[in-house]
């Protein structure tokens, strides 16, 4: 089922995950998809380098339909380069195959396809795999305006989160043109690795 903006999905990972745990997005209710401007993608960053910076951890991105914007944002903040090791912008599936190990099958006709929860899990262990880092965030999505489909249409957004044996994976439903859903995609990211980090 997905989860439209300000919804409540349950996640699945290695450690069994309250949903109350995993939510970042309740307190924005029904227009979640509006940035708010406490919580740009500036100010998120800065928490999320804040906090791993406090634990001294190192975090990769491994990014799809958001192109880097992820990477970008996290980057921005001035002394990153103390918590943030790479970004692995892989657009096309063999370069998710290639950069990140995501297995071929996923990507395959019968597969779950490039926007789904296995594909985005692969690359975020993938992404520590392949770096220094012990945390990375993964996104794969539709950003439109072509491209989707009536299970997944434009705007949906797959998502993942890792922190050693601790993984979180939601999937979104995001509104708006190309540029509003790959910042709402980027900005969820980066919430979900507060709470991932919390």
């Amino acid at each position: 089922m997905a989860a439209k903006c300000g919804q409540t999905q349950p996640t699945v990972g290695l450690r069994k995950i309250t949903v109350a745990e995993v939510d970042p997005f309740s307190q924005f209710g029904e227009n979640r998809c509006a940035m708010n401007a406490s919580n740009s993608l500036e100010a998120l960053a800065a928490r999320v380098g804040e906090r791993l910076l406090a634990r001294k951890l190192w975090l990769a991105a491994a990014e799809s339909c958001t192109g880097g914007s992820i990477a970008g944002a996290l980057t921005a903040i001035p002394g990153s380069s103390a918590w943030f090791d790479c970004g692995f912008v892989t657009y096309s599936n063999a370069a998710k195959q290639g950069l990140l190990d995501v297995p071929g099958k996923l990507l395959e006709a019968g597969g779950p396809g490039a926007v789904s929860e296995e594909t985005v899990l692969a690359m975020a262990r993938g992404a520590i795999e392949r770096s220094r880092a012990n945390v990375a965030v993964a996104a794969s999505g539709i950003a439109g305006p072509a491209g989707g489909s009536e299970e997944k249409p434009v705007g949906t957004v797959w998502l993942a989160w890792q922190w050693q044996q601790r993984r979180l994976s939601r999937r979104f439903d995001f509104r708006g043109g190309r540029a509003a859903v790959r910042e709402a995609a980027a900005a969820a990211a980066l919430e979900g690795l507060l709470v991932l980090l919390d």
